[in-house]
């Protein structure tokens, strides 16, 4: 039981996506964890962010369709990343694919466009946690497709910032090491 607020933070982890089965949040839940994900800090209040949901036999379909063209990329593809790349959509029951939607007419740098995404992806991260799911966030090759963007029918001011596989832990998430504070924290002083 967690002591402190910033426990949950502590505990954070990403489970593998192979790991991930039934069930996923309902649609109750859903809309609640994409109603508390884009409370996130927008810069001019552009909303550079889009959400798309991928599951059941459409979220099977477009797995078939990335390896299809994984292949149609790269011919000489090895067995072994044909069939990861043909079963990567076959485990987790839920992928949220959150994308930045760029303004390139707007005055707030893209760089911030696309940390509000990111920031949005996160907080479906810690949001699936607080409801006692797990979740990984994945980019990969498809991620920066242009093909795979028609596929999502994606503008062309779109890029994916992550596909977020969605469902219970078949088994308790793997700890990883982390950076330590020594190594990443300085004091600037004048």
């Amino acid at each position: 039981m967690s002591t402190s607020p910033l426990d949950f933070l502590l505990e954070r982890r990403s489970v593998p996506s192979r790991q991930l089965t039934e069930p996923a949040p309902d649609d109750a839940q859903l809309r609640r964890l994409i109603d508390a994900a884009i409370r996130v800090p927008d810069h001019g209040k552009l909303d550079p962010f889009r959400i798309r949901i991928l599951r059941g036999d459409a979220k099977r379909e477009f797995g078939r369709r990335l390896a299809r063209r994984a292949v149609e990329a790269n011919p000489d593809l090895s067995d072994a990343k044909r069939d990861k790349e043909r079963n990567r959509y076959e485990h987790a029951p839920l992928v949220l694919v959150v994308t930045a939607k760029i303004d390139g007419d707007s005055k707030v740098p893209e760089l911030e466009q696309q940390i509000t995404a990111g920031c949005v992806a996160y907080n479906l991260m810690l949001g699936v946690q607080a409801l006692d799911f797990g979740a990984q966030w994945l980019t990969g090759w498809a991620a920066y497709d242009r093909e795979v963007a028609k596929l999502l029918d994606m503008k062309k001011s779109e890029h994916v910032v992550g596909f977020l596989h969605i469902g219970t832990p078949s088994m308790v998430a793997p700890e990883r090491e982390r950076p330590r504070y020594d190594d990443i924290v300085s004091e600037w002083t004048p």
